[in-house]
């Protein structure tokens, strides 16, 4: 692009120790100013427990659509789904832009044996890195405040940190396009606001109108929601899990095809 660096990729790293050594920098980054994300990825999940799980669900009763549980147990698990796309999405956004345009920190890194994809790998192990240790932090704060209905919530983890990945990988290959930050709002405002509020993580799905559920399956959210809690209550069957999960993995694929496609072409010119 006019205006970009202009490198020729050595393309002699192999394996994962490239994508490790991408992560790495970011870490050396990260230790020294991670104080500037506790507040959007830590903070504010374990607010929405007790704002809404403890202090609005003290009023809700349980029932049939909550599976018998209490409000705040029925939270609980889609908050971590919702943390971990809201944290996803931000990390795939800024960053990634900075990465290309701001700091150009990606151009640096193609100067060394390592090759755009690589590059991208890197990165999307950084983010679900990031997912998995602030996830770590709300299920501890979760338990210890009693709102963990079992102990499937620590691997309700994993499928959250899935969601938050699969949600990522597309949006950095939008990302990866921009030149500026014009885009990066409607994200938040029209996908994630969206999916945050209707997907299933304050109320059921069936409590929508009829023709808003299928949009709601399209989700990432919904069906990280629908993953945490059957782990976590116990009550998740073999095909609808298989179902959520291959939902998941197909998203993050053709996600990471995209982006690696506009890292190759934009680092590679």
């Amino acid at each position: 692009m006019t205006g970009e660096p202009t490198t020729a990729p050595r393309r002699v790293g192999r394996g994962m120790r490239p994508a490790w050594l991408v992560v790495e920098s970011m870490w050396v980054w990260y230790r020294r100013n991670w104080r500037s994300t506790v507040f959007s990825s830590i903070v504010v999940p374990l607010l929405f427990l007790l704002s809404i799980g403890y202090g609005l669900g003290s009023q809700v009763r349980s029932t049939a659509a909550f599976g018998g549980m209490s409000y705040v147990d029925y939270l609980a698990p889609a908050l971590l789904v919702t943390a971990a796309v809201q944290n996803a999405a931000f990390e795939s956004t800024y960053p990634i832009l900075s990465g290309f345009k701001w700091q150009r920190v990606y151009w640096a890194m193609v100067t060394a044996p390592i090759t755009p994809g690589q590059v991208f790998g890197g990165q999307l192990l950084w983010i679900g890195l990031r997912l998995f240790g602030s996830g770590a932090i709300f299920v501890a704060v979760t338990a210890i405040l009693g709102a963990a209905a079992g102990p499937g919530i620590v691997l309700a983890l994993l499928f959250a940190v899935l969601a938050g990945m699969a949600f990522a990988a597309p949006v950095i290959a939008y990302a990866g396009t921009k030149d500026g930050d014009g885009g990066f709002a409607a994200i938040f405002r029209f996908i994630v606001m969206p999916m945050t509020i209707f997907a299933g993580v304050f109320f059921p799905v069936s409590q929508l109108p009829g023709w808003i559920e299928p949009l709601v399956w399209l989700t990432p959210v919904w069906h990280g929601a629908e993953l945490t809690r059957g782990v976590t209550f116990g009550t998740l069957s073999f095909w609808p899990a298989v179902g959520h999960m291959a939902f998941l993995a197909v998203m993050l694929a053709v996600g990471c095809v995209l982006a690696a496609r506009v890292f190759r072409r934009r680092l590679e010119t």
